[in-house]
C-alpha cells in the first residue's frame, strides 16, 4: 500500500506521462521587465567589458559612458567625449564594443557622430584607473560621410572570430533615394568586418566574402540593410542577429548562422522585410536573404525595431530565446526555433517605452535600455506552491519549464521538456509533504 506522499508522486508522474504521450507544442516562456537601474540621460546601449569585473557600461547619446559597479552608478563617467559628439535625433554616441582582450590591453571602440554629421569609429584606452578611460587616447579607425542626418546605424560588436563588425545605415532620406544599400562601392547600408589587431589602423580578413572582387569594397561582410539598429552575436552558438528598421510597412529581424561565410544581401531597397519595395533593376528573389521575423507596421502609429539578444544566463527557461522590442511602444517579442522555422510571440508592457537596445552582463543576464533613462532586466515569472504540509485541497498551476527532472523523497518537483506549457492539477491529502515549483524563476 502506498503512503500519501507516494500516492501524490504516482498521480503527478502518471499525469506527466499521459501529457507527454498526447504531444506538446512550442511555447514561449513568460517573463517580466522590472526596473534594474534608472537616472541615466538618453541611454542607447549597455555593455560589459568581459574582464571579470562584472561592471555594466551604459552608453548615453550625448557622449558619455557611465558605469554600474556593485549595484551603484559611479559619479565619474568612464568616458566623456560630449565635447566632440554631435548629438540629437539619430546622431550621437551610438555604439560601444570592448576588445576581446580588454582585460590585458585596455582597448575599446566607439561609434559616434562627429562635427559635420559624419560617422566616426575610434579606439580609446583605459587609464591607470580601471573605472576611467583616457579621453586623449583616441585613435581613428575609419570615418564615413553621411549624406543625411538619419539612418546612421551605430552598432559595433566583436564577433566570435575576433573581428570587429560595424553596421551602417543607408545614408538616410526616404526610400534610399540614391540606392546606396545595393551599391557595393560604399559602406552605407552594409555590415563591415575588419581586423583591428593587424594593419594600421586595420586590415581586411582574407576570408571576407568580397576580397578580390573589384566591384565590391573588401571590408563589406553583408549588404542590403536600411538601418541596422542593434545587432548581436549569440555567445553560445556564434549566430548573428540583426534588427533592421523598416520604411513604412515592415520591421525586420535577420538571422545569419555562425556557419555563414558572409555575402548575404538582406534586400533593401528591393524589399522591405518580406514584401517588395522597389524591385527596379533587382535580381531574382532567391538571391536575397529574407528576415526570420517581419513585423507589420501599425499604419496609424508606426514603430521601429530595436534588435535584441539571445538569452544565455542562468534561467533555464530562457535558453536560446531571442528578445527584442519596439523603440516607441510597449511591445516586446520573443523568437525561438520551431521545426526548422521560427516562432514569434508578442507581449505588451504598458508604461515601458522608447526601448533603444538590449545588452547582457558577464553572466549572460539580459537587460533592455530605455531612452527615458531606465534600465530594465529580463526576469522570469514565478508560480509556486509549497508547504510542510500545505493545506488539503485541489491546486492548479501554469508554467513554462525546462528539462525533465526527478522526484525526490518528500518532494514533488514538476518539470517538463523544453518550452512546453503544462497545466497540472493535483490533489493534496491531509499530511502530504511536498514542494512544487512551476514557471521561469531565477
Amino acid at each position: 500500500m502506498m503512503s500519501k506522499n507516494e500516492t501524490q508522486i504516482f498521480f503527478l508522474t502518471l499525469f506527466l506521462l499521459n501529457y507527454f504521450i498526447s504531444g506538446s507544442q512550442v511555447t514561449h516562456p513568460d517573463y517580466n521587465l522590472p526596473v534594474f537601474k534608472s537616472g541615466f540621460s538618453s541611454p542607447l546601449g549597455i555593455e560589459n567589458a568581459g574582464d571579470g569585473s562584472n561592471r555594466l557600461f551604459i552608453v548615453e547619446q550625448a557622449g558619455r559612458i557611465k558605469i554600474i559597479k556593485n549595484g551603484n552608478t559611479l559619479a565619474t563617467p568612464f568616458l566623456d567625449i560630449s565635447s566632440i559628439v554631435l548629438s540629437g535625433g539619430e546622431r550621437g554616441l551610438l555604439g560601444l564594443a570592448f576588445h576581446p582582450d580588454f582585460a590585458s590591453n585596455g582597448y575599446f571602440y566607439v561609434n559616434y557622430t562627429k562635427a559635420g554629421g559624419h560617422t566616426q569609429i575610434s579606439r580609446f584606452s583605459v587609464s591607470s584607473n580601471p573605472d576611467v578611460a583616457d579621453p586623449n587616447s583616441e585613435i581613428s579607425i575609419l570615418s564615413v560621410n553621411q549624406p543625411q542626418s538619419n539612418h546612421n546605424g551605430g552598432d559595433l560588436n566583436f564577433g566570435p572570430d575576433g573581428y570587429l563588425y560595424i553596421g551602417f545605415g543607408d545614408g538616410g532620406g526616404s526610400g534610399d533615394p540614391n540606392n546606396l544599400a545595393q551599391n557595393k562601392k560604399t559602406f552605407l547600408g552594409k555590415m563591415l568586418r575588419i581586423d583591428v589587431d593587424a594593419g594600421s589602423p586595420y586590415s581586411i580578413p582574407a576570408s571576407n566574402p568580397f576580397v578580390g572582387d573589384t566591384s565590391t569594397l573588401d571590408e563589406i561582410w553583408a549588404i542590403g540593410l536600411r538601418n541596422p539598429w542593434r545587432f548581436s552575436f549569440d555567445r553560445l552558438t556564434g549566430d548573428l542577429w540583426i534588427g533592421d528598421v523598416g520604411q513604412n510597412k515592415r520591421e525586420e529581424i535577420n538571422f545569419q548562422p555562425a556557419s555563414s561565410s558572409g555575402g548575404e544581401n538582406y534586400g533593401w531597397k528591393c524589399y522591405e522585410g518580406d514584401i517588395a519595395f522597389n524591385t527596379t533593376n533587382c535580381g531574382p528573389m532567391n538571391t536575397y536573404t529574407f528576415p526570420v521575423f517581419a513585423e507589420v507596421h501599425n499604419d496609424n502609429n508606426p514603430n521601429s525595431i530595436a534588435g535584441g539578444m539571445v538569452y544565455r544566463g542562468s534561467n533555464e527557461c530562457f535558453q536560446g530565446v531571442y528578445f527584442c522590442g519596439e523603440t516607441r511602444a510597449d511591445t516586446f517579442f520573443t523568437i525561438i526555433p520551431d521545426n526548422g522555422g521560427w516562432s514569434v510571440e508578442r507581449k505588451l508592457f504598458p508604461g515601458i517605452s522608447n526601448i533603444a537596445g538590449f545588452g547582457e552582463d558577464e553572466a549572460g543576464e539580459l537587460y533592455a535600455v530605455s531612452l527615458n533613462g531606465i534600465i530594465y532586466q529580463v526576469r522570469g515569472d514565478e508560480d509556486m506552491v509549497n508547504g510542510t504540509p500545505i493545506s488539503p485541497g485541489v491546486y492548479t498551476n501554469n508554467g513554462s519549464i525546462l528539462v525533465s527532472g526527478t522526484v525526490e523523497t518528500g518532494t514533488v518537483d514538476i518539470r517538463a521538456p523544453e518550452y512546453v506549457q503544462i497545466n497540472p492539477t493535483f490533489e493534496v491529502t491531509s499530511g502530504a509533504n511536498f514542494f512544487i515549483t512551476l514557471g521561469c524563476d531565477l
